[in-house]
């Protein structure tokens, strides 16, 4: 997937030109935060407000592409081209971000919040994808106690967390009809339950497929 890590190292790229040339056009001090209501509500740099996201996508790609060989179970290997695409899913997750702040800071006014709802939805949806075709490694999926003893009760874990992190991408993304805390609740709550029930669910199947019993 030699392709996508290009088009990754592009997009990381593309952040810092955008930071570049937009800097002598923002005011001293931007917008950094939005509350629930969707308004900016804390305030920084110009440096800060265009850098910080290029930055950290900068810090985030080399080292998740050192990862599949950091892995001693080689596992990420087997899944390689999932994993490189989410990745890049997630660098263009927070482009958008960016792509968001500097709109606001030019003069657009929008609900932040209702914007930033699908894109956290469609990450959630790349999740779901993710754990889809995730094989037991020691870095990336949904690592528990009984998930990493057990191949088979990882698989099924990961097949039942692909669903749960689909369908909280699909609420997630509702959040753009709503805004404020109901906004929030739908992009949080589900995925938080979900997250806990798979703790439960992967104990339970350990249980039941390698000692040989449910409680």
């Amino acid at each position: 997937m030699r392709k996508v890590v290009l088009a990754s190292v592009a997009l990381v790229c593309a952040q810092f030109l955008v930071a570049f040339y937009l800097y002598p056009q923002m005011p001293e001090r931007v917008a950094i935060h939005w509350g629930l209501s969707g308004d900016a509500d804390g305030y920084g740099s110009r440096f800060l407000g265009l850098f910080l996201i290029p930055i950290f996508s900068l810090l985030f790609l080399p080292f998740m592409l050192a990862l599949p060989r950091l892995d001693p179970s080689r596992g990420i290997e087997r899944f390689r081209g999932g994993y490189d695409w989410f990745v890049f899913g997630f660098l263009g997750y927070m482009a958008y971000i960016q792509g968001l702040s500097v709109a606001w800071n030019l003069g657009w006014r929008f609900s932040f919040m209702r914007m930033l709802a699908p894109a956290v939805g469609l990450l959630f949806v790349g999740i779901g994808v993710l754990l889809r075709g995730a094989r037991l490694n020691w870095f990336m999926g949904i690592k528990t106690p009984w998930t990493l003893m057990s191949e088979e009760v990882w698989d099924r874990t990961h097949e039942v967390g692909s669903r749960l992190f689909l369908i909280s991408g699909a609420l997630a993304a509702l959040g753009a009809l709503t805004g404020g805390w109901l906004a929030l609740a739908l992009m949080i709550a589900p995925v938080m339950m979900s997250a806990i029930y798979l703790v439960y669910y992967s104990q339970r199947e350990y249980q039941r497929l390698v000692v040989g019993r449910v409680d």
